[in-house]
């Protein structure tokens, strides 16, 4: 499942985090747009580590501090939803419009695949319901190994092994 970034909605947000920093008397320095840039341009799950080096890459740095936060201020904004798949470190991803979505994480090559099936969600309710419950939301992350790395694991060249 990938939402698209099209040229239109990234430029949009990165004038919503303009706007932000304007309304909260935050300095919208090159450091803070360039790391925007990053986070709201694509549609993948990205560490902190994963931001410094695509800026690296696009001949752009900031140090590891200005990285966290602008990544919690992108947070606090709202375009950016901070994820915590139990790996040590947090995940980011634009938030743009996302419906309720689940993960799939390669525990070998660390890919986050997202997912919806509206099967999930009538489960949950129902699940809750029969115990009494009133659902308000609910996460779930699947661990396993990907295509990739589990043809690479039968074939004895997986990474790290």
């Amino acid at each position: 499942m990938t939402h698209p970034s099209t040229d239109a909605a990234v430029a949009a947000d990165k004038e919503a985090f303009r706007v932000f920093l304007r309304d909260h008397n935050l300095p919208a320095t090159a450091q803070r747009l360039a790391i925007a840039d990053v986070v709201l341009g694509t549609d993948r799950h990205l560490s902190a580590e994963d931001v410094a080096t695509e800026l690296r890459s696009r001949g752009a740095s900031a140090g590891t501090a200005t990285v966290y936060r602008t990544l919690d201020v992108l947070v606090r904004s709202g375009l950016v939803v901070e994820r915590d798949f139990g790996e040590g470190f947090k995940r980011y991803e634009a938030s743009r419009g996302v419906p309720h979505h689940e993960h799939l994480l390669c525990t070998v090559c660390g890919r986050v695949t997202e997912f919806r099936d509206e099967r999930l969600e009538r489960m949950t309710t129902l699940l809750a319901e029969a115990h009494d419950f009133s659902r308000q939301r609910h996460r779930l992350v699947i661990y396993g190994l990907c295509g990739d790395c589990r043809r690479g694991r039968l074939s004895g060249t997986v990474r790290g092994s």
